[in-house]
C-alpha cells in the first residue's frame, strides 16, 4: 500500500518549522478517580511526537478518550491526565489546550495536547466544516492511531482530506507493513487462527480468510459450530445451530482450494462453566449430552501446533479455549508456545489474544502485535480501512 510516511518527510528535511498535527490513540483506561491504570497507548505514541520535535516542528497531538457527548465537556472526559503522563515520558511540559478548533498557539520545538477531539460537534460524523478547520491548523497531518483507522471521523479522515500534507506516523506505518506482509504477500503456508464465542461476529472474517489461507484453525464457541457442521456431538456447548450451513460452506470453500479447516479430534469437557469444574479429556465423537466443551484436547493441540510450527505466516485472533480457567488453558498455551517456536512471521490482534500473549509472556516471539481491535478485525474481513484509503489517495495527489 502506497502512503506517504512521516519518516520520509523528516528524511527529506520537510518538517522543520512546520506545524504538525498528530492524531494519536491515547484512549487509556482510568480508575474512578481519573488515574491512568495502563499507559501502553501513551508510550506507543511518544516516538512519533519525539520524531516531530527532533525535526524542529511545532507539534499538536490529540486523541479521543472514552465516549463523551459532543459539545458537552465533563471533567472525566478530559485528556489532562494523559497530557501529564505524556509530559513525564517526554521529560517536558505538555500543555493542554481547550477550545482549539479555531486556532492554536504553538512554536517550533514545542508540543501541546489538544483536548479530547470527540468533544467537537461534528467529529463522529466527519463534518466537513470541522475537518477543514482542523486541517487549517497544520502544515502536515500525521495519522498515528491504528485503533481508529476503521472510522471515518473529522480527526481521522476529514483532516487527511483537506490538510496540505497527510501522512502515516510510525505506528500506523508499522501496521500497514505487518498487514501487507501477512495478508497481501504472505509466505506460505498461511495459517489463520480465528477463535471466539460466536460464528456470527466473525462470519465475514471466516469467509474472507477462506479465500486466501492454507489452514483455518477455529476455536472456542466457533469451533463448536464447525464441529456440528462436521456431524460431531457437542452436548450443551455454546454454538450457533442456525449458522451450521455457513460453517459447512466455509469448510467446502477451503476444500475446493485444497485447503482445510482442521476439526478437533479430542476436546476437554466439564459439566459446569466454572474455574474449579472437573476437566475431562474426550474423543470428539464421545461428547455427552450434558457436556460443555471448554478447550481443545491434547491430540488436537499437538496437531495444530505442528501446523503452526511449519507455517510461513500466522494470523491470530482469539484463544482456542477458556484460557482464563487453568484447567481449560492447555490448548491455548500449546497454540501460544507453537507460535513462539515457529519461524513464521506472525501477526496477532484482539483483546483476548493480547491477554493470552501477556499470560504466557511471548510478546517478543510474535512478529507483530496489532494495537487496534476493531480495525484489525475489519482488515481480516478484507475491508479497506478509511484511514488507509484516504492516505493512499493523498499519496497519489
Amino acid at each position: 500500500m502506497n502512503v506517504l510516511r512521516f519518516s520520509d518527510l523528516i528524511a527529506a528535511g520537510k518538517v522543520s518549522g512546520q506545524r504538525v498535527f498528530i492524531r494519536a490513540d491515547l484512549n487509556v483506561p482510568q480508575d474512578d478517580a481519573g488515574n491512568i491504570t495502563e499507559d501502553t497507548r501513551i508510550r506507543a505514541s511518544v516516538p512519533c511526537v519525539e520524531m516531530a520535535l527532533k525535526a524542529g516542528a511545532a507539534v499538536m497531538v490529540t486523541s479521543h478518550l472514552g465516549r463523551p457527548t459532543e459539545g458537552e465537556f465533563k471533567p472525566e472526559d478530559s485528556l489532562a491526565p494523559v497530557a501529564a503522563r505524556m509530559g513525564e515520558l517526554l521529560g517536558r511540559e505538555v500543555k493542554l489546550v481547550s477550545n482549539w478548533v479555531d486556532g492554536v498557539q504553538v512554536a517550533p520545538g514545542q508540543v501541546v495536547m489538544l483536548e479530547n477531539c470527540r468533544l467537537n460537534k461534528g467529529e463522529k460524523k466527519n463534518n466537513e466544516e470541522l475537518a477543514k478547520k482542523m486541517a487549517a491548523l497544520c502544515d502536515i497531518f500525521v495519522h498515528d492511531a491504528f485503533g481508529t483507522a476503521h472510522r471515518a471521523e473529522a480527526s481521522t479522515y476529514g483532516i487527511a482530506q483537506f490538510a496540505k500534507i497527510a501522512c502515516a506516523g510510525p505506528l500506523l506505518a508499522a501496521e500497514i507493513d505487518a498487514i501487507s506482509k501477512a495478508l497481501a504477500n504472505p509466505k506460505r503456508p498461511l495459517v489463520a487462527i480465528v477463535a471466539g464465542s460466536k460464528v456470527s461476529t466473525k462470519l465475514t472474517i471466516l469467509q474472507s480468510l477462506a479465500k486466501n489461507v492454507d489452514q483455518l484453525i477455529v476455536g472456542g464457541g466457533i469451533a463448536n459450530t464447525f464441529m456440528l457442521a462436521a456431524g460431531l456431538p457437542i452436548g450443551n456447548s455454546l454454538a450457533e445451530k442456525d449458522l451450521v450451513g455457513d460453517a459447512k460452506a466455509v469448510i467446502e470453500a477451503m476444500k475446493a482450494r485444497g485447503a482445510a479447516v482442521p476439526i478437533p479430534v479430542d476436546v476437554v469437557t466439564a459439566k459446569e462453566f466454572k474455574a474449579d469444574a472437573k476437566a475431562t479429556v474426550k474423543a470428539a465423537n464421545d461428547v455427552a449430552p450434558d457436556d460443555l466443551i471448554l478447550d481443545i484436547g491434547p491430540q488436537t493441540a499437538a496437531q495444530l501446533a505442528g501446523m503452526l510450527e511449519a507455517a510461513g505466516t500466522i494470523v491470530w485472533n482469539g484463544p482456542v479455549g477458556v484460557f482464563e480457567f487453568d484447567a481449560f488453558a492447555k490448548g491455548t498455551e500449546a497454540i501460544v508456545r507453537a507460535i513462539a517456536k515457529s519461524s513464521a512471521f506472525s501477526i496477532a490482534g484482539g483483546g483476548d489474544t493480547l491477554a493470552a500473549i501477556a499470560k504466557y509472556g511471548i510478546d517478543k516471539q510474535v512478529g507483530y502485535i496489532s494495537t487496534g481491535g476493531g480495525a484489525f478485525l475489519e482488515v481480516l474481513e478484507g475491508k479497506t480501512l478509511p484511514a488507509f484509503e484516504i492516505l493512499a489517495k493523498r499519496a497519489q495527489a
